[in-house]
């Protein structure tokens, strides 16, 4: 996955949010941060328990001004469906993109080409439209958002502060790095 420091591809999608459909392009993103969640499919397993758990914790994600993107290969109409008739996905407030014809999934390479469905992939894109983080799981590993929101958290502190660089488990508000000469073998 050479897709870490690349801009997103243009596109557009149908999208399901807060009770009405909705377009969604590139052009959307321009000046955001943004997190694109992609899962294989409507009405399964782990899926619904990630996206309940995105939803739980979207008032941090917004107090971060970062935009959230639920997407599948599934239609927009299967999005509302899901909706309407799950408690965990009736909680959503963000946007679930269609993406039938998988351009999405092609153009951030989790396509599962042989199954038409993506692949349990997390996207961080900044305001630039440039990606800072990805993450790719096995079908049945579910993701956290907390700590989606504390790699958003070291993006942001790292964007922010040009030479510095956040450690493992970095928390906002703990020491950072500063690379240099001094530090090498230091640590």
């Amino acid at each position: 996955m050479a897709i870490i420091n690349t801009a997103i591809k243009p596109f557009r999608a149908e999208a399901y949010k807060n009770g009405k459909f909705i377009t969604v392009t590139e052009a959307d993103l321009s000046g955001k941060w943004a997190v694109f969640f992609f899962y294989p499919a409507d009405f399964t397993f782990v899926c619904p328990t990630e996206l309940e758990d995105i939803a739980d914790n979207y008032d941090e994600f917004v107090r971060l001004g970062v935009e959230i993107f639920g997407v599948s290969t599934d239609t927009h109409f299967s999005h509302k469906a899901w909706h309407d008739t799950s408690p965990a996905i009736g909680k959503i407030r963000y946007a679930l993109l269609g993406d039938p014809t998988a351009t999405l999934s092609r153009n951030f390479d989790v396509l599962r080409v042989d199954e038409g469905l993506a692949d349990r992939a997390t996207f961080l894109v900044d305001p630039d439209g440039v990606i800072q983080f990805t993450e790719v799981t096995a079908e049945g590993v579910g993701r956290n958002a907390q700590e989606l929101l504390r790699k958003i958290r070291s993006a942001q502190y790292v964007r922010a502060h040009p030479g510095e660089v956040c450690p493992a488990k970095w928390e906002e508000g703990e020491i950072t790095l500063t690379p240099s000469l001094d530090l090498v073998g230091k640590i």
